[in-house]
């Protein structure tokens, strides 16, 4: 599977339905109904001031203590004879911590805690980027590629990437703020990610996703909505439209947790992490980009990296060379 870049400049525009040009002059075949909709009415397609304080304090108004509602729905589907799959309902009590925090350049860390046990999950990672030169794009299996941010869609833009349990990308969006209304919103542009884990596990069918992502802050914390189109990519270029997606995760901010054990974990791994992305920026920070060793599931790396963390938890002590030795063995460079 070999994945076109994308960083779209345009929704839509003056191709064919169902299609948008990216920055290459690539077709993405993924731009469809609702997905169009959203970029022609986002900041990509109608710039609008940069408020650059502003935008930094809504990021920061996602951090908190949340119980968090997931939802996926597929909606249309386009795949002849193809079956609606079930609809996913999943949810958690969730902490999202500030890791790092400057004018321009924020790091959250999500950190799942269970209601009765008090075990603590390391979860999903957002690094928010103002007017960044350049993302990865998830480009074929197992493989992203670094590529610079076209400067049209990134004037005033904040570019938003996402990582994996193990700190491993997953995808980059860019889009700016909107504060039409009173309601302070950011959405993407257009852009390629893998499977997500609620779906590598059981389906076969299809190997990518092109999504808009949208955040919107509420009175009460804030929304993650996911416009997704599940796509089969071959090997000849070809793409197939299996079917759309809605997905919708709401973080509904809580008193009623005890999130205490998420931050003593935290304070006792932050540093290790930090080590851990540091070793991803390697490969992040520049082109080629990273290609993993691992399956899809990753697991061959997540299962080290994360009993170290405990290690360290238990009181033990973690060499920089162990955190060397599982890089080594699952990850390298890029394809050029």
């Amino acid at each position: 599977m070999n994945l076109n870049p994308v960083a779209t400049r345009h929704a839509c525009p003056t191709q064919a339905p169902g299609t948008t040009q990216d920055t290459h002059g690539v077709s993405l075949r993924a731009c469809a109904g609702v997905a169009c909709a959203l970029l022609a009415t986002s900041g990509i397609a109608h710039a609008q001031p940069s408020d650059l304080q502003r935008d930094h304090a809504s990021i920061l108004g996602m951090k908190g203590e949340y119980i968090v509602d997931f939802a996926f729905d597929e909606t249309v589907l386009l795949k002849p004879g193809y079956e609606r799959a079930p609809a996913v309902r999943s949810g958690g009590n969730e902490v999202v911590i500030v890791v790092e925090d400057s004018p321009k350049r924020i790091v959250l860390q999500h950190l799942l805690v269970d209601g009765k046990s008090g075990h603590v999950t390391k979860h999903w990672r957002q690094d928010w980027v103002y007017e960044a030169p350049n993302r990865f794009e998830f480009s074929a299996d197992q493989t992203w590629q670094v590529r610079a941010i076209d400067p049209v869609v990134n004037a005033g833009a904040w570019t938003q990437c996402v990582y994996e349990v193990s700190d491993a990308p997953r995808y980059c969006g860019t889009g700016r703020w909107d504060y039409r209304n009173g309601v302070a919103t950011w959405t993407s542009d257009l852009s390629w990610r893998p499977l997500p884990r609620r779906e590598y596990t059981r389906r076969s069918d299809y190997n990518a996703l092109a999504v808009v992502n949208r955040h919107t802050l509420t009175p009460n914390g804030w929304t993650h909505e996911q416009f997704n189109t599940k796509i089969l990519r071959g090997a000849d270029g070809s793409q197939q439209e299996i079917a759309r997606e809605f997905g919708f995760n709401d973080y509904d901010r809580t008193t009623e947790v005890d999130f205490k054990p998420a931050y003593d974990y935290w304070a006792a791994t932050a540093d290790y992490w930090a080590k851990v992305r540091a070793r991803w920026d390697g490969f992040l920070g520049q082109a080629p980009g990273v290609h993993l060793k691992t399956k899809l599931d990753g697991m061959a790396m997540i299962i080290p990296l994360f009993t170290q963390a405990q290690d360290l938890q238990d009181g033990k002590q973690v060499k920089d060379a162990q955190i060397d030795a599982v890089f080594r063995q699952w990850v390298e460079k890029a394809p050029e």
